[in-house]
């Protein structure tokens, strides 16, 4: 196992660069944090970090370069990914003063299921994701690594982008900075709305085009 320690540190560093990057996963975090109940933020966040093993178990499979070198089936990954986008996009532009009771006053709005398949599809249908995994394990990882040690690399990647966004979520529903942010709580979500509804935008283009959106 030690002689994979390398491979394994080099994809736990490029994947903690990249879930660390501000994207829809984070955009949906923060807005569950500030909006929800701290158990809603906390399963939308294991919501994305499962959705990862969505990418990891096609990685493995090989459907996912299938899917890359597929223009046709990646566009429609693309464009299925930007309905989604927009649909949360198009529910935060709607916020309005006195709309969103900071932690409290649309939590009960909100069931766990639904808080968990937010987080989950958010991530299982980002078409950026998919060109990360499947970069990750076409091109990092050693076609002499066992399959046990990549199910164990891609379980690893999941557990740790479930851990990154509890905790932002835990950061972000702490009183304090609920607070702070509750006098301008509605602006927050439109913020949010506009910039998913950006990356929305940018997917339906390249899926128009035919070009890949950069990560």
């Amino acid at each position: 196992m030690l002689q994979f320690l390398p491979e394994f540190l080099t994809i736990a560093l490029i994947h903690l660069l990249a879930v660390a990057s501000p994207g829809p996963d984070f955009a949906v975090v923060l807005r569950q944090a500030l909006s929800q109940s701290r158990r809603n933020a906390l399963l939308t966040a294991v919501g994305v970090g499962l959705g990862i093993l969505v990418h990891v178990t096609y990685s493995l499979l090989g459907i996912g370069l299938l899917i890359q070198q597929s223009i046709f089936l990646f566009n429609i990954l693309k464009v299925v990914g930007a309905l989604y986008l927009t649909w949360i996009a198009l529910q935060c532009l709607r916020s309005k003063p006195g709309s969103i009771q900071v932690g409290n006053g649309s939590a009960s709005r909100q069931s766990g299921a639904k808080a968990f398949r937010l987080g989950f599809l958010t991530n299982a249908l980002n078409p950026k994701a998919t060109l990360f995994f499947v970069s990750v394990f076409s091109l990092m990882i050693s076609p002499d690594t066992p399959t046990g040690v990549q199910v164990f690399y891609g379980v690893y990647m999941a557990l740790a982008t479930g851990l990154w966004f509890s905790i932002v979520a835990l950061f972000f529903t702490l009183p304090r900075v609920r607070r702070a942010f509750g006098r301008f709580g509605h602006w927050l979500d439109r913020i949010m709305g506009g910039l998913l509804l950006a990356l929305a935008g940018r997917l339906a283009l390249s899926a128009a085009t035919g070009t890949e959106t950069a990560p």
